[in-house]
């Protein structure tokens, strides 16, 4: 499938803002939108954002009904997560991805929107944007200045260089790679296989992180990627932040053993350290564009994410 790049933004557009996961904090959302007004951009709440089932955002149909309205509404240039959480994985199957091709805009957020990141590209060919979201990252805080910056990444078409002048990196395996960049939550993306959104990492860059699990949770999530041949397709992987991802137990192997296990196991170029998931600075970058990662130099330079 040919990928589709969605229109860059430009001040005075109208965005959207859904929750396609779990339930925000109404009153955090609401904080959030000055965040927006201050890049020049209007916002447009999506209908059913109050709604609550449970540890969802309101029922499939009507997380889907606001997926669906978004992509639809010609007015709308861009697409918001409020937060993750957990749902996306429910509503996957519902949606109608030729909305999605035919419609095609910025989507942006991350964690449980990994699915949906990975069901936009490989059912509608769309680039995404794995970044930062409105209640949990975005209210109530200072945000942190590189974690403004990467916003303006929708209003120009350049291609970002993340070398060590934004965070120390570590070369884990050396070379030299190049491919579309996927990937995200480590759980969601294990989640996906065995379904019709399994992960395809055939000649791709593969990008992870994570959060709150311990490293024999880690052990087991990336070992089922090996065995599943994802590791060994991928033309070289990204390690991103593995926020309190440690343990207390006394008999334990350290995080950073049991994924050096695995990247080893997978021999293929790997750079660890980037500044990407749950965490400050949260580095936000597009999904399913071309990538070029060179190990050696510990520097990835990524095609822009807008046309």
């Amino acid at each position: 499938m040919n990928m589709i790049k969605p229109a860059r933004l430009q001040k005075g557009d109208t965005v959207g803002v859904i929750a396609p996961a779990s339930p925000p904090d109404q009153e955090k959302v609401k904080q959030a939108l000055s965040f927006f007004t201050e890049l020049g951009l209007n916002c447009k709440l999506g209908k059913n954002i109050e709604c609550q089932y449970g540890y969802l955002a309101g029922s499939d149909e009507e997380r889907v009904e606001d997926v669906h309205s978004m992509f639809s509404d010609p007015s709308i240039k861009a697409i918001f997560s409020a937060r993750g959480g957990y749902g996306t994985p429910r509503i996957a199957a519902q949606i109608d991805y030729e909305i999605i091709r035919n419609n095609p805009k910025i989507f942006w957020g991350y964690s449980d929107l990994t699915f949906l990141h990975n069901a936009f590209f490989q059912k509608a060919g769309l680039v995404t944007f794995h970044g930062p979201m409105l209640s949990s990252d975005l209210a109530g805080v200072t945000i942190d200045p590189v974690t403004k910056s990467r916003f303006l990444q929708l209003f120009e078409s350049q291609p970002f260089v993340y070398d060590e002048t934004i965070s120390p990196l570590v070369t884990e395996i050396p070379g030299e790679a190049s491919g579309l960049l996927i990937g995200g939550n480590l759980t969601l993306l294990v989640s996906t296989l065995g379904t019709e959104f399994e992960l395809n990492t055939k000649g791709k860059l593969l990008f992870i992180e994570e959060i709150h699990e311990e490293p024999r949770s880690i052990d087991r999530m990336l070992n089922q990627l090996y065995m599943s041949g994802k590791l060994s397709d991928a033309a070289g992987i990204l390690v991103g932040d593995f926020k309190e991802c440690e343990t207390t137990r006394t008999l334990t192997l350290t995080l950073t053993e049991v994924l050096q296990h695995y990247i080893k196991l997978a021999n293929k170029p790997t750079v660890s350290g980037f500044q990407i998931g749950h965490c400050t600075p949260h580095v936000a970058i597009p999904l399913g564009t071309f990538t070029k990662l060179d190990a050696n130099n510990r520097k990835v330079i990524i095609e822009s994410g807008v046309k």
